[in-house]
């Protein structure tokens, strides 16, 4: 993780803001800042129009106009900036090879209003080496978010098989902002039990199955809480579809931390089903983290 911090952007307001995010973060870590802009060529039929030459240079002078504000703003981070021809989520999972993070906005200037995550978003999480951070430019209560942190990191996390790789990035952030990690671990009724939202299901019986699920979660985060003791964890064992906890997590964190499973052939590229919900419903950035699984 000690590659550089890498956002995209395309000088629309979301990505800027996802662009503040990606150097305050850098500044955390003590790595560089770098910023990408992706511009492809126009197709070959639009070529010859007069004036096109003057329109592809429009990126690289946006680009390098953001890197100067930056550099003016935060002289003691080191950033940089690239501009590529090619398609932005290409630009953006090549970059993603060597850096420690990759960050983007949940949309740039494609899309339609109401669109919740686009299209390189989506493809960057499901596909970049390295972790990826979506941000959102506002909190989706509806209020205007001003990029400053909350109280908390919480963790998407499953007790019965917890995966290495995202909780260790979890800890990491929880100890470099100095604030509590709270786990949330979803759980569901026994099968051959009667379902909660249609029977009712004896309270005694509740509280069992729930005590086993917190016992479950304790044991998994044992070794981390003694790697690193420094940091306050906050077990949440709830009793909700993973999803849906997780997007009311995501109402009080500063950052929510979930896994995605690396593929194991190409067809396999893509983001589960929780991922996918987060990502479209979250209320604060999301850290996609990459892990060996099936």
């Amino acid at each position: 993780m000690s590659g550089p911090v890498v956002a995209g952007v395309d000088g629309s307001r979301r990505s800027l803001t996802a662009a503040e995010w990606a150097a305050r973060e850098a500044a955390r870590r003590g790595v560089a800042l770098r910023l990408v802009h992706a511009c492809p060529p126009l197709p070959l039929r639009v070529s010859p129009v007069p004036g096109v030459d003057a329109w592809q240079n429009v990126g690289e002078q946006m680009l390098g106009q953001t890197v100067a504000d930056f550099r003016a703003r935060l002289p003691e981070l080191a950033i940089d900036g690239e501009h590529t021809a090619t398609e932005p989520a290409e630009a953006l999972l090549t970059a993603a090879a060597s850096a420690g993070l990759l960050v983007v906005g949940v949309r740039g200037w494609g899309g339609f209003e109401g669109l919740a995550v686009g299209s390189v978003a989506l493809r960057v999480a499901a596909m970049a080496d390295c972790p990826v951070v979506t941000v959102p430019d506002e909190r989706r209560t509806g209020a205007e978010w001003d990029g400053t942190d909350a109280d908390e990191v919480q963790l998407g996390f499953d007790a019965h098989a917890p995966a290495e790789a995202p909780t260790a990035f979890a800890f990491r952030a929880a100890q470099e902002r100095g604030v509590p990690l709270r786990v949330v671990h979803a759980w569901a009724l026994p099968p051959a039990s009667p379902s909660a939202w249609m029977l009712t299901v004896l309270e005694e019986d509740r509280a069992m199955w729930e005590d086993q699920e917190s016992q479950v979660v304790s044991d998994a985060l044992r070794p981390w809480r003694e790697g690193c003791p420094e940091v306050t964890v906050v077990p949440d064992v709830v009793l909700l579809n993973p999803a849906e906890a997780l997007v009311k997590a995501s109402e009080r964190a500063d950052l929510l931390v979930i896994g995605r499973r690396t593929a194991t052939r190409p067809t396999q590229l893509r983001l589960g089903p929780v991922a996918h919900a987060v990502l479209h419903h979250a209320r604060c950035p999301v850290a996609v983290v990459p892990h060996p699984g099936p």
